[in-house]
């Protein structure tokens, strides 16, 4: 099979489109032909070899933590999901034509395979920060860089729980915001002024490791209101750094209930060829995205479908 692979750290140069053996689906896990995989921001600050104790690797290592495909292998004590069922969720080396996911949830009617593997690391990110963060209904929740697929995420569910949401991002993404039910305002010169002129902030979220730290305390009066999952200097502030996910099957559920219901909608940027995973990491490196960017992984041409390993 085809897949994206990195034997050293580095820039987007160093990752390969290889020829590799196939995975299999060991107990408690199933493998799926994937046709879409998500591009997370965790993806290439693993390969830039970023100290992040929840994803040790060891090289040579794959890439890709989300995907969405159809089932071709069920491990021994899975219940309830059948070969060729479509699904969407989270494994490891999920660049490739097939994958082994450790948590999944069937895919939500209407959704594309590239729509829907922009959601699963999201998602749980957004419920967990959310969660570590305190904020309750009726309080404000200041998002920093909330134009992303976390970011999305996080407007979409905290409204839906009754939160009110002030969200920064570029010039061009401020409709997009507003588009989401929060108020919008740009970050740059004079953005903590702004966003004061919005209404007193409760909590707040760094999701872009922009270097606004000092300010996100300084808006909410207390560390222990801001949560970073981009800034790895953010506790010499103080400040919690969240890395290390949840409960992955919880948040699916939560995900394919609230797609259903028609309250969360992340929307796909752009869609890459798996051949151009490093185009993919540039892109998504340079930040400014609205919502997600997927890799689409052609249909292999024997997928050999095995069951009850």
């Amino acid at each position: 099979m085809k897949k994206i692979s990195f034997a050293e750290f580095g820039g987007p140069d160093v990752l390969r489109l290889i020829d590799a053996e196939e995975p299999h689906a060991g107990p408690g896990r199933i493998r799926v032909a994937v046709r879409a995989a998500g591009v997370n921001p965790v993806d290439w600050r693993i390969r830039e070899g970023q100290i992040l104790g929840a994803h040790p690797i060891e090289l040579p290592s794959g890439v890709g933590l989300d995907a969405a495909g159809v089932v071709d292998e069920v491990g021994a004590g899975v219940e309830g999901v059948e070969v060729g069922d479509h699904v969407f969720g989270e494994g490891s080396s999920t660049y490739a034509e097939f994958a082994v996911l450790s948590a999944w949830a069937r895919m939500p009617d209407g959704l594309t395979f590239e729509e829907a593997a922009g959601y699963p690391s999201v998602v749980e990110t957004a419920l967990r920060i959310i969660r570590e963060v305190g904020v309750r209904p009726g309080q404000t929740l200041l998002v920093s860089g909330a134009s992303g697929g976390v970011g999305s995420a996080v407007l979409q569910i905290a409204r839906d729980r009754g939160i009110k949401v002030i969200g920064t991002a570029g010039a061009a993404n401020q409709d997009y915001l507003r588009g989401l039910g929060a108020l919008a305002t740009t970050y740059g010169e004079g953005w903590v002024e702004r966003v004061r002129r919005l209404g007193r902030v409760d909590a707040a979220l760094d999701l872009a490791g922009s270097g606004v730290i000092r300010e996100l305390v300084e808006l909410t009066g207390d560390p222990h209101r801001v949560i970073s999952i981009a800034d790895l200097g953010a506790p010499e502030f103080g400040v919690r750094f969240s890395g290390v996910a949840g409960s992955v099957p919880e948040a699916l559920a939560e995900a394919v209930g609230l797609i259903s219901r028609g309250r969360l909608h992340i929307p796909v940027e752009k869609s890459y060829p798996l051949a151009e995973a490093a185009a993919a990491h540039v892109d998504s490196r340079a930040g400014h995205t609205r919502g997600r960017r997927v890799l689409v992984v052609p249909r292999p041409a024997a997928p050999g479908p095995r069951a009850g390993i």
